[in-house]
């Protein structure tokens, strides 16, 4: 192999890293993690508004049945009142109406007591799921501010990345199949990195340092490898 070709191998490697360190950018945006816990409370937000909704149904469902015997009950008492003083009955017919108005009275008042607390319930359910809908409709406009964020973050580290494998197709051609299929089974297992310079004895991949003996057996190697890392390995 001759000295340009692990040159060439070398700012292919550089590219390589960069092109790396983009797409791990990419997939660790810190919107990424605020996204996913924006989602996840819009989920949450959106269960608990139905529950709230479905329940506020009821109650303004029983409520209504409620009114509507209530004004039934009322209905009926006023029109046996009106018997009642209407006359012409016996004194034994109308003590049973009297007391047949007193038992619908008694059923009024405690139907209006019955509405109330039903009205109370109603507006506190009421409450609690217009408090939620606002909550969930703040969540909703920050997923979608955070998701045109991410967005724009994509599209450009894209563009960076596809600038840089069009620099990557430049060195390509000008390294030898052979160390380039080496470098490209290396890269895998080596965290992203198959050749490294040897400077002053210690190997720019695994960072460790090897004696004056083997830098000269790594340097009989071709092409030559860190003993250590096994990494391609350029001397300074």
């Amino acid at each position: 192999m001759t000295d340009k070709s692990f040159l060439d191998l070398l700012d292919l490697q550089a590219v390589d890293t960069e092109i790396d360190q983009l797409l791990h950018a990419r997939q660790t945006l810190p919107e990424l993690d605020q996204f996913k816990a924006a989602h996840k409370r819009r989920v949450d937000l959106q269960a608990e508004a139905d529950e709230q909704a479905a329940a506020l149904a009821e109650t303004t469902s029983n409520l209504k049945k409620a009114e509507g015997e209530l004004e039934l009950t009322e209905k009926k008492k006023g029109s046996e009142e009106m018997r009642m003083f209407a006359g012409g009955m016996s004194s034994k017919d109308l003590e049973n109406l009297q007391r047949e108005v007193e038992m619908l009275g008694r059923q009024i008042e405690a139907a209006e007591e019955e509405i109330l607390g039903m009205l109370e319930v109603r507006d506190e359910q009421d409450e609690r799921y217009t408090a939620t809908r606002r909550e969930l409709d703040a969540v909703e406009a920050e997923a979608a501010r955070l998701e045109a964020v991410i967005a724009a973050e994509w599209k450009k580290i894209d563009e960076q990345v596809a600038e840089r494998q069009k620099r990557r197709e430049d060195f390509v051609p000008l390294i030898p199949g052979e160390l380039l299929e080496l470098y490209e089974q290396l890269r895998p297992a080596k965290e992203g990195v198959g050749i490294a310079r040897l400077v002053e004895g210690v190997c720019g991949g695994c960072h460790l340092t090897l004696s004056p003996a083997e830098q000269h057996e790594v340097l009989k190697e071709d092409p030559p490898r860190c003993l250590q890392c096994r990494r391609i390995l350029v001397p300074q």
